[in-house]
């Protein structure tokens, strides 16, 4: 869905061209963007230099009708981005007595002195509309001139984020008219070129609702969306597109608008009322820590072992040495053996375990990315071996995690494994 507008993305901060700070502003305003139809066609990073921001200003005002700026807008002298722009529309800097009062309870709050300099935050535009940060210090605001629509956010990530989702997101929505609806099917097991081929045909005939593949770190997603005039509506309209999806692309879909496997596997869980445990070598505890970033999670997931040594997996673990002697520390068995360990000493309902060779180094008899992975079920237990070619440590990392999620979910939904079972 095209609403005909077109944005960019204007980032000013010389610590982004230095590469000291990462320019994750421009990533999340963009997928906010993306929610309510609008199209980003350009990102531009300036450094803290008012005559080359003032080009750069120049330069957007010809391809884009909607121009958010992130950072210059707080109290040092080279935050700029305000005076340069308003310069550039012809707007006087004007004092704002609300936003300075808000500055003085802000400050008084945190029980911090209030230098003079701090006052420059509350200068704006004139004729702009203030947006309120209850995040941090730098107020934002929106300049509406002729057809051109121009957001000024603060550059910080949490306030940046906070300030786009809760008052420039509403604010553009508004302006659009009618009600933009999307959803994300998360998919793992399928590459980004093969879920474009299978959907193709798709692609190209819808013009509302859309839909758009994208490729994310070890996992892919389709994002269908729609425009209408209430969100009853656009719901209805996804709706059957999303079944379509659905029966193209077939199991390798795990959910709809989640985080990740992990959320998938959790909510699997809770709702099965079962808990797990993970035996984790080459993934150094990542698995426990992607669970365990939720909030809740305590309820599901008992608890971790990073047997990192042999010594651990035989002392912790039970694992036999002769196992180890026999088959390598990269095996099946050794794989099984892990997560009958964990969830012997847990008492867990599962237990999934990872042993492998995330490089860069390889051992002499496994290529760089062999995984070996083991479920512990009820039933018995689960065991596969993985090749993860031409990726880095951590990618390799965390495609075995991926990996390790999915069995677990495709274990609770009944799906085909596809490994052998040992009992």
């Amino acid at each position: 869905m095209n609403n005909g507008h077109a944005a960019e993305i204007l980032s000013v901060g010389t610590e982004l061209l230095l590469g000291d700070t990462t320019n994750t502003d421009a990533r999340d305003i963009s997928e906010m963007l993306t929610t309510i139809g609008i199209n980003v066609y350009h990102h531009t990073v300036v450094g803290d230099n008012p005559e080359r921001l003032k080009q750069a200003m120049e330069i957007a005002m010809q391809r884009a009708d909607i121009i958010i700026t992130t950072g210059g807008l707080g109290p040092t002298c080279d935050d700029l981005t305000k005076n340069v722009i308003a310069q550039a529309l012809g707007r006087e800097m004007v004092f704002v007595p609300e936003e300075a009062e808000r500055l003085k309870g802000y400050f008084a709050r945190r029980h911090r002195e209030m230098t003079p300099n701090n006052l420059q935050q509350a200068y704006l535009p004139a004729g702009s509309i203030r947006l309120v940060n209850d995040w941090g210090s730098a107020p934002g605001c929106v300049i509406e001139e002729g057809g051109l629509t121009v957001i000024m956010l603060p550059g910080p990530p949490k306030e940046c984020v906070n300030m786009m989702r809760h008052r420039a997101l509403p604010y553009l929505a508004a302006k659009a008219g009618g009600v933009i609806v999307s959803h994300n099917y998360k998919i793992f097991g399928m590459g980004e070129s093969e879920m474009e081929n299978v959907l193709r045909d798709m692609m190209n005939a819808y013009t509302n609702p859309t839909i758009a593949p994208y490729a994310k770190a070890c996992e892919c997603l389709v994002r269908i969306t729609a425009k209408a005039d209430t969100q009853e509506e656009a719901e209805a309209m996804i709706a059957p597109v999303a079944q379509i999806v659905r029966e193209k692309l077939g199991d390798v879909i795990y959910g709809v608008d989640l985080d990740g496997l992990d959320q998938c596997v959790l909510q699997l869980l809770q709702e099965k009322n079962l808990t797990l445990s993970a035996a984790e070598s080459c993934t150094g505890g990542l698995i426990a820590k992607r669970l365990t970033d939720h909030p809740g999670a305590s309820r599901n997931f008992l608890g971790g072992v990073v047997s990192y040594t042999n010594g651990v997996k035989e002392k912790i673990l039970g694992v036999d040495p002769g196992l180890i002697e026999t088959y390598g520390v990269i095996s099946e068995p050794v794989a099984e053996a892990m997560c009958r360990g964990i969830r012997e000493l847990t008492g867990s309902d599962l237990a999934v375990s990872v042993t492998g060779l995330a490089g860069p180094e390889g051992d002499g008899v496994h290529p760089v990315g062999t995984v070996c992975l083991g479920l512990a079920t009820p039933e018995g237990i689960l065991t596969t071996t993985l090749n993860i070619p031409g990726r880095d440590r951590e990618n390799i990392r965390q495609y075995a995690a991926q990996h390790a999620f999915d069995m677990v979910r495709r274990y609770l939904t009944g799906l085909p494994v596809n490994i052998r079972t040992i009992i």
